[in-house]
């Protein structure tokens, strides 16, 4: 029987890949465009849309991990495309992604059924993205559905992480460069790609071994703050989560 903190770290994977997944799919491209939108123009202002309409050192204060001018850039060049609209359409890029990747598979309705309950009791503090995405109505669907719901796992998750960071005293880049990282939409990539995918610019020094170690620590943290979020699943439940979210990688 998996206990809470066992599943926080056993699903973080595959929630990370398929909760993600939509953000660097075809579904996002072709919103781009049709909108004649920047891939990040759509990312920013999609993503974090559930903010509202407001100045990108609020988008910055909840990202984290991106390069601060490469927020203010991407999401004043979105600008053109209102943030209702945006949530509205990177939800349906999510769902139709969804859809494509996971159509064919039953395990669908009872991943949703179980997420559902993580997400509705989960407390949002330290976690804005998380707090926004989850007032967005969900697909009826199953697969948009469980799809949906991995999204707002994540948000919640990667909420959590920052505080973790930054609580560490580590910079974002440190952070992102000390680790391998699973949970990615590529799968796992190295804090090298990751860093690079984030914009921060070249060349990147080597984490020093203190680093490393005060990173690990981090996700350990990260997964016991993840843990009381899963004890809204029995023992039983958790087993099952874990088993159904045994699909692969989203690529």
């Amino acid at each position: 029987m998996a206990d809470p903190r066992t599943t926080a770290a056993q699903v973080k994977a595959p929630i990370g890949q398929f909760g993600g997944g939509f953000m660097v799919s075809r579904e996002a491209k072709a919103i781009c465009d049709e909108l004649g939108l920047g891939a990040r123009e759509l990312y920013f202002r999609g993503r974090c849309g559930v903010l509202g309409e407001c100045d990108a050192d609020v988008v910055n204060s909840v990202v984290v991990f991106f390069p601060p001018a490469h927020v203010e850039e991407s999401w004043n060049g979105g600008r053109k495309l209102p943030v209702d609209q945006a949530v509205e359409l990177y939800a349906e890029a999510c769902r139709a992604w969804g859809r494509r990747k996971l159509g064919g598979y039953d395990g669908c309705a009872r991943i949703a059924e179980l997420l559902e309950r993580v997400v509705q009791r989960a407390p949002s503090t330290g976690a804005p993205l998380f707090a926004g995405w989850r007032k967005v109505p969900l697909a009826d669907d199953p697969p948009a559905r469980a799809v949906q719901l991995m999204h707002c796992v994540r948000e919640l998750r990667g909420g959590l992480h920052a505080n973790a960071v930054i609580a560490a005293g580590l910079h974002p880049l440190e952070a992102t460069l000390a680790a391998d990282h699973d949970a990615t939409p590529f799968g796992l990539a190295s804090g090298e790609m990751i860093a690079k995918f984030f914009t921060w610019p070249e060349p990147y020094a080597t984490p020093a071994p203190e680093v490393v170690a005060r990173r690990a620590e981090v996700e350990e943290r990260t997964d016991d703050l993840m843990a009381s979020m899963f004890s809204a699943l029995d023992d039983g439940e958790t087993d099952e989560l874990i088993e159904l979210l045994r699909f692969g990688h989203a690529r």
